[in-house]
């Protein structure tokens, strides 16, 4: 699958199906080897787009420390290349503090907005959750990484029913994880730490669907209740019975609230 050099450094994307663009923006751990298991079903009746930001995936890394804004100016130059005039720009968690922005400055780009487990505001709380993840990675242990955030993405239940699941992805971290990968993980955290657009957003008019989880330890439904209070032309829906990450925990709930999304977005429905 292709790059595109954009100010300077390599972007990593992938592409699948046809249709209206589903273009999906990572949460701050992932990349675009974590949607492998959704892109038959999401590429089915839509052109999925995939898209590692710097520091994650196949994208390089970058050399200093870089704003959220950077990211969206680097999906605007991507979409420009690829000739993608409107998309339905889907976020999770740290990708769904860009789409914000990027709504905020090329809503024209857009067809809608999905905001799934996030924020438009980095609290006390988040920035400390963000500084015992960085004191984590600064260690270069792949064990003490996976223990330190972990516990805040996924459910209770979840993480007792899929221990050995957990411990194997554990190993994994311990095996596959490099120096380099930490530390752009930690300027990924930096970047989030100025976040405070909850006064702006009410300015984003496009038909916005925001996804909350029941038990949602980083980004608790109240903060998804901020965000739909304040854009006007949005729908709010709570996943029971999952933490933060979501699409992993209850894949079919999290896809078809997806596709039921951006196939009625823009149409009526009267029931009286």
């Amino acid at each position: 699958m292709p790059k595109v050099l954009i100010k300077g450094k390599n972007i990593y994307y992938e592409i699948y199906g046809e249709g209206e663009p589903l273009v999906l923006l990572n949460g701050i751990m992932m990349s675009t080897g974590s949607w492998t298991s959704f892109i038959d079903v999401l590429s089915s009746n839509n052109k999925l787009v995939l898209v590692d930001f710097i520091d994650q995936g196949q994208s390089d890394k970058a050399e200093e420390q870089y704003t959220q804004d950077s990211h969206v100016e680097t999906l605007r130059e991507l979409f420009n290349i690829l000739e993608l005039e409107k998309v339905h720009l889907i976020g999770i968690s740290y990708g769904g503090e860009v789409a914000q922005r990027y709504a905020l400055k090329y809503e024209e780009g857009l067809h809608s907005l999905v905001l799934a487990n996030t924020t438009s505001y980095t609290n006390h709380m988040l920035k400390d959750i963000g500084e015992s993840w960085i004191a984590a990675a600064k260690t270069y242990d792949g064990s003490t990484f996976f223990k330190a955030t972990m516990p805040y993405i996924y459910s209770p239940e979840f993480y007792e029913e899929n221990i050995d699941w957990l411990k194997n992805r554990e190993k994994a971290f311990s095996a596959s994880l490099k120096p380099d990968w930490y530390e752009g993980f930690i300027r990924l955290v930096r970047s989030a730490e100025d976040l405070n657009i909850t006064e702006e957003i009410h300015n984003i008019k496009v038909p916005t669907l925001i996804m909350s989880s029941e038990y949602d330890a980083t980004t608790p439904l109240r903060y998804q209740e901020e965000i739909q209070k304040r854009i006007r032309n949005s729908k709010l829906i709570l996943i029971q019975g999952c933490g933060h990450a979501s699409m992993y925990e209850k894949p079919y709930e999290f896809v078809s609230a997806i596709l039921g999304f951006v196939k009625s977005y823009n149409k009526e429905i009267k029931v009286v």
